[in-house]
């Protein structure tokens, strides 16, 4: 037996013992699948990587709608997914949620490792897939005296679905074969875009025509102010600019409109059946239903919750799908990830304050400079579809090679 090998048997001989403690109410807790349907059981590490899984699932319910899922970790609740807590590594612990579930199909993003778990998979046939497997350390919950269980526990999976180069060599050093190594790019929430009535988009479109366009997006109240300042600064440079500006919150569109009339700004309300005229300023819609029209219409968005402490931004994929350059401001904690990629691929800019989010506005509603980032945008989003698609692809396949309806 090699080296490697010793090392994962040691650390389950160790797990045995019970060295890692014991979750007592587990076996109440667990879910009771329902027989003779496929399972599939996922696990995300992160907030971002469990928006994505739930997600994928969305998905394959669409394809396989015969298919259950069961989530552990940072997956949010979701349409067909039943969430349940992750076993600690005590072995009695890990083979009780495998008998429990005993899914086909597991798909794990995270590089906090379980060995105990996923060798208890493994040996009870489960196929495993990695998904945004990365160039950084593999941890697991070993001791530090023994040797190391993580290199043994990668090879258990069947495939992993790297982010790039960098993380395809250092899985080879850690000795996973190549033909388990699939470069796809990073993980990403792709969601369908919203949709929008085609024939008000044409008419709109021809309304506005010539006129550039920016949308603040789903705007908290306390950055409403900064937003429409910043307009204003913008449109004495650019008088025909016109800012589509759509709450977060129903309830505070009258608190924006009577923001945008003390800045004795010319406006349009939507939800009261009028329509943008040559002259004005700033166009506001109280709701959401609208949203896919609105980034449709504007090749620039800034978008909120995000300026101001205490909300955590928004995801920014919906955007960067339909086409639209990205601002956004420095509080986007529970999409970090998401804006950081979107920056490094050239896809959104950050901004501080109103005179910052007045000069991004005045440089990018030109029409090549928002082109240029809303085309690397698109290519971010297109490439995580693509992973999808492969990841649906694979599954598939495997239930249909088992005989899993």
């Amino acid at each position: 037996m090699s080296r490697r090998a010793l090392s994962l048997s040691a650390y389950l001989a160790y797990t045995r013992g019970g060295a890692m403690g014991h979750s007592a109410k587990l076996d109440s807790d667990l879910p009771i699948p329902k027989p003779d349907a496929p399972t599939v059981w996922v696990y995300a590490e992160t907030h971002e990587q469990g928006r994505a899984l739930s997600s994928l699932c969305a998905r394959l319910l669409g394809l396989r709608p015969e298919v259950q899922f069961f989530a552990s970790g940072a997956v949010p609740d979701g349409t067909g997914i039943t969430r349940c807590d992750l076993p600690s590594e005590n072995a009695s612990d890990c083979a009780s949620f495998i008998q429990a579930l005993r899914p086909q199909i597991v798909l794990w993003a995270g590089s906090k490792l379980r060995p105990t778990l996923l060798d208890a998979l493994a040996r009870q046939g489960s196929y495993l897939i990695a998904l945004d497997a990365r160039d950084q350390l593999w941890t697991t919950p070993a001791p530090r005296w023994m040797p190391d269980p993580g290199p043994p526990t990668l090879t258990l999976f069947d495939s992993f679905y790297t982010v790039d180069a960098r993380a395809n060599r250092r899985l080879r050093r850690l000795g996973v074969d190549r033909d388990r190594l699939l470069k796809k790019g990073p993980l990403i929430d792709t969601d369908p875009p919203p949709n929008c009535d085609e024939q008000t988009h044409l008419e709109l479109t021809a309304r506005l025509a010539g006129r550039p366009i920016w949308l603040a997006s789903g705007l908290q109240a306390d950055e409403a102010s900064d937003v429409l300042r910043a307009h204003r600064m913008t449109s004495r440079l650019a008088h025909r600019l016109l800012l589509i500006l759509v709450p977060a919150r129903e309830e505070d569109a009258p608190r924006m409109i009577a923001e945008a009339d003390a800045l004795q700004m010319r406006l349009c309300n939507w939800d009261q059946g009028e329509t943008p005229g040559e002259h004005t300023q700033v166009l506001i819609t109280e709701g959401v239903e609208d949203i896919g029209l609105w980034y449709r219409l504007a090749p620039l968005v800034f978008l909120g919750g995000s300026l101001t402490h205490g909300h955590g931004g928004q995801n920014p994929y919906v955007a960067a799908a339909l086409g639209s350059a990205i601002l956004y401001g420095p509080n986007v904690g529970h999409h970090v990830d998401s804006y950081s990629r979107l920056v490094d691929a050239g896809a959104a800019r950050i901004v501080r304050d109103t005179d910052s989010l007045a000069a991004a506005v005045s440089h990018l509603i030109a029409p090549d400079q928002a082109a240029a980032m809303a085309h690397a945008g698109w290519d971010l989003v297109s490439s995580g579809a693509a992973l999808v698609d492969a990841v649906l692809s694979e599954i598939c396949a495997h239930l249909d090679d088992t005989g899993e309806p």
